[in-house]
């Protein structure tokens, strides 16, 4: 039986480039969940002047289409400007391998919203969001479904672990419904914090379990 991947897409999942973690990365993001099958990280490096992206790495859980669209999308961005790299789009991704199956679009798309939300982040981060929105309990709650619960293999929203948000002047309240002295409560604080501090009004992050 044929295969419904392209020779150049099956070249990039058996052999991908630029795969691992930068640690101290400048920006990264996590998309996708394993529980649905397919998630994808993205860590970026950025040059402070030219904000040029000088390296990029993925890790990838998932099928062919996301593996192989991680591996090109970082070699598409290497090297672009973070507004050039913002542009780059899941079909220059799928062209540039050669054509993705239409059903494996909502996978292979998960690696073009990590490096949008990797650069997001940077940008955030280092204060270079133009346009200033107030933090809102929607905007946590979004970042907050970008926090994995590892016993369920989705996110703490889609899980109802969050019991409570509350934003005032500049600090930020989110109460799970957790032991405290759960194996896990260590590694979801530390990635709410990540996902919620870099918003540009938000001072401080207080992250409570309430059991």
């Amino acid at each position: 039986m044929k295969s419904p991947y392209s020779e150049t897409v099956l070249e990039h999942f058996r052999h991908p480039h630029n795969v691992g973690k930068i640690e101290n990365a400048d920006g990264k993001a996590i998309e996708g969940s394993p529980a649905c099958g397919d998630m994808v990280s993205v860590y970026i490096n950025v040059h402070p002047d030219t904000k040029t992206i000088t390296d990029i790495k993925f890790e990838s859980y998932g099928c062919a289409s996301n593996i192989a669209t991680g591996s090109i999308i970082t070699e598409l961005a290497k090297g672009k400007t973070l507004d050039e790299a913002k542009k780059i789009s899941w079909k220059q991704a799928s062209d540039a391998l050669g054509g993705l199956p239409k059903i494996k679009a909502h996978c292979s798309v998960l690696a073009v919203e990590g490096l949008r939300s990797a650069i997001e982040n940077y940008e955030e981060s280092h204060g270079l969001i133009k346009e200033r929105i107030p933090t809102t309990l929607e905007i946590v709650r979004a970042r907050l479904r970008k926090v994995m619960n590892p016993m369920a293999g989705l996110d703490l929203v889609r899980t109802n672990l969050v019991q409570d948000i509350e934003i005032d002047k500049g600090t930020v309240r989110v109460v799970v419904n957790l032991p405290e002295d759960h194996q896990f409560t260590p590694a979801i604080k530390e990635e709410i914090i990540e996902k919620i501090k870099p918003l540009w009004d938000i001072k401080e992050v207080i992250v409570e379990f309430t059991q």
